[in-house]
C-alpha cells in the first residue's frame, strides 16, 4: 500500500484553495473602493511629507520636486504588481499570500516574518514622531509644557514616551471595534490631512518667489538620487491596501483602483507641496528642519497660526498611518495563523465585531512598549529594507504566476510582463544596495530568528502539510 508523502518546505498553496478560503472568510466584507483608497492614502501620507522632506531637501535643493517624481516612479512598478496579485488572489496576507501561492511555504514564511517586522517597527517609529508633534502643539496652543521625562524614551533625555504609548493602544481599540468603524475613522483623518496639505499649498503659494528655484540642483543628479532614496519612506504604505482583501466587497475591482489610485494621489500632493514649500522659503532654510512645512508658513509666509494648523495636520496624518499599518500587520499575521505557521488560536475572530482581537492585542502591546521605551533612530531603517524586499518578491510573483497559472481570472493585468515587473524588481534591489551594512546585519538577524521559529513550529504545524497527510 502506497503512502502519501507530506509536502516539503517549498510546497506552494493551491490558488483554488486560497480563493475558497477567501470566499469562506469570517471577516466582515464592508469596505469599498473609496474606503480602500483612503486606507492607502492614510498609510502613505504621514511622517514622510511632514518630516523627511527637511532631510531630503538638504541633498537635492529645489530639485526635491524631481526626487519625489523618481521615488514615485520607483513605487508605481511595484504598485502595478500588487494590483494584479490582489485582484487575482483577494486573500488577506499581502506579499505573504502571493509568495505562498507562487514560490512556496519557506519563502512565504520569510516574507511574512519580514512584513511583521516592517509594520511593527514602522508603527512604533511613527508613534514616537506623533508624540513629538503632540508636545509641540500643546505648548503652542495651550501653553502646556509636558515634561521630557514622560514624553521622551530613555536615551533621548526621558524615561517613557507616554503620548506614543497611548496612541498605539487607542488605535488598537479602534481596530478591535470593527473594520467599518476603523475605515470610517481613517477616512475622516485622511480627508482632514489632505485638506491641511491643500491649505498649506494655497497659503505657501501666496508667498511664492520664483528666485528660490534659481540654483535648482546644487548637488547635481547625485543629490537628486540621494534625496529620492531618502523620501522613499514617504511612499511606504500603499501595500497595506492589499491586506484588507477579505474585508472588501468587490476585491477584483476595488483593490487595483485603491492601490494605484492612492499612490498617484499621494504623488501629486507631494509634488505640489514641495513646489509650494520651496517657493515660500529657500531650500537651504528648509534643510534640516524637523517641521519644514510649519517653518515654511511661519518664516516664509509670515503666518504663525498657519504653522499650528500644519502641526495639527501632522498629528492627524501620523495617527492614520498608525491605524492603517497596524491594521495591515494584524491581517498578515491572521493569514499566517490560519495557515498554521503561527498558533491558530491567535487568529480567533470575536463574533461581536468580526475582528481578530487577540492578534491585535498581541501586536499592539509590544509595539506600544517599543515606542514608549526605545529610541528608534537606527532600527527605523529596517522599515525601508523590509519594504523593498517585499516589493521585490511581489514583482517576481507576478511573473511566476503568469507562467504557472496563465488562465486564472485577473481583475487587473500588469502591462508588458515580464519587462515591467523585472524593472520594478531591479529598482528595489538597487535601492537596497544603498542601505548601510548595519541595516543588512540587523535584517539578517531578524530573518535568522524567523528561520528557527519556522523549523521549530511552522514546518511541523503547517496546515498545508497536515491536510496533505
Amino acid at each position: 500500500m502506497a503512502t502519501r508523502t507530506r509536502p516539503g518546505p517549498f510546497a506552494t498553496k493551491p490558488t483554488e484553495q486560497l480563493l475558497e478560503t477567501a470566499e469562506g472568510t469570517r471577516l466582515n466584507r464592508t469596505v469599498g473602493a473609496l474606503d480602500l483608497t483612503a486606507l492607502g492614502i492614510g498609510a502613505i501620507i504621514g511622517t514622510g511629507i511632514f518630516v523627511i522632506i527637511g532631510e531630503a531637501i538638504a541633498e537635492s535643493g529645489p530639485a526635491i520636486v524631481i526626487s519625489f517624481v523618481l521615488a514615485g516612479v520607483t513605487c508605481i512598478f511595484s504598485a502595478l504588481a500588487y494590483a494584479e496579485l490582489a485582484s487575482t488572489l483577494p486573500v488577506s496576507g499581502s506579499a505573504y499570500t502571493y509568495a505562498y501561492a507562487t514560490m512556496g511555504e519557506v519563502l512565504a514564511w520569510i516574507i511574512g516574518w519580514d512584513l511583521i517586522l516592517e509594520y511593527g517597527v514602522s508603527v512604533a517609529a511613527v508613534a514616537v514622531g506623533w508624540g513629538a508633534y503632540f508636545v509641540e502643539l500643546m505648548d503652542s496652543l495651550f501653553g502646556v509644557t509636558i515634561s521630557e521625562s514622560i514624553s521622551l524614551p530613555p536615551g533621548e533625555g526621558g524615561d517613557v514616551n507616554v503620548p506614543a504609548l497611548l496612541l498605539v493602544l487607542a488605535v488598537a481599540a479602534v481596530l478591535i471595534s470593527g473594520v467599518r468603524q476603523s475605515a470610517r475613522s481613517n477616512t475622516v483623518m485622511v480627508i482632514t490631512k489632505v485638506l491641511v496639505l491643500l491649505f498649506f499649498i494655497v497659503v505657501a503659494f501666496s508667498a511664492f518667489d520664483g528666485d528660490h528655484f534659481s540654483d535648482f540642483a546644487p548637488n547635481g543628479f547625485s543629490g537628486i538620487e540621494t534625496a529620492a532614496a531618502l523620501i522613499f519612506f514617504a511612499y511606504i504604505g500603499f501595500d497595506a491596501v492589499s491586506t484588507g482583501s477579505e474585508e472588501t466587497r468587490r476585491p477584483q475591482r476595488d483593490l487595483p483602483i485603491a492601490i494605484v489610485g492612492s499612490l498617484v494621489i499621494a504623488t501629486v500632493i507631494y509634488i505640489l507641496v514641495s513646489i509650494a514649500a520651496v517657493g515660500a522659503l529657500p531650500a537651504d532654510q528648509l534643510a534640516g528642519q524637523d517641521a519644514p512645512l510649519a517653518v515654511a508658513l511661519s518664516e516664509g509666509a509670515g503666518i504663525g497660526w498657519g504653522a499650528d494648523i500644519v502641526t495639527f495636520g501632522a498629528l492627524v496624518a501620523i495617527t492614520s498611518v498608525v491605524l492603517t499599518i497596524l491594521f495591515g500587520q494584524t491581517r498578515v499575521a491572521f493569514s499566517m495563523c490560519r495557515d498554521g505557521l503561527m498558533p491558530e488560536r491567535l487568529a480567533t475572530v470575536w463574533e461581536r465585531t468580526r475582528t481578530p482581537v487577540i492578534l491585535t492585542v498581541v501586536f499592539a502591546v509590544p509595539i506600544a512598549l517599543l515606542a514608549a521605551f526605545v529610541p528608534l533612530t537606527e532600527i527605523a531603517e529596517l522599515v525601508n529594507i523590509g519594504t523593498l524586499f517585499a516589493f521585490f518578491i511581489v514583482n517576481i510573483a507576478v511573473i511566476w504566476l503568469r507562467r504557472t497559472k496563465p488562465d486564472m481570472e485577473r481583475g487587473f493585468r500588469v502591462p508588458g510582463v515580464p519587462v515591467v515587473p523585472l524593472i520594478g524588481a531591479a529598482l528595489c534591489v538597487y535601492l537596497m544596495t544603498k542601505l548601510p551594512a548595519e541595516t543588512w546585519a540587523r535584517f539578517g538577524i531578524w530573518l535568522a530568528i524567523g528561520a528557527v521559529l519556522y523549523v521549530v513550529y511552522g514546518y511541523r504545524n503547517s496546515r498545508l502539510r497536515r491536510e496533505a497527510a
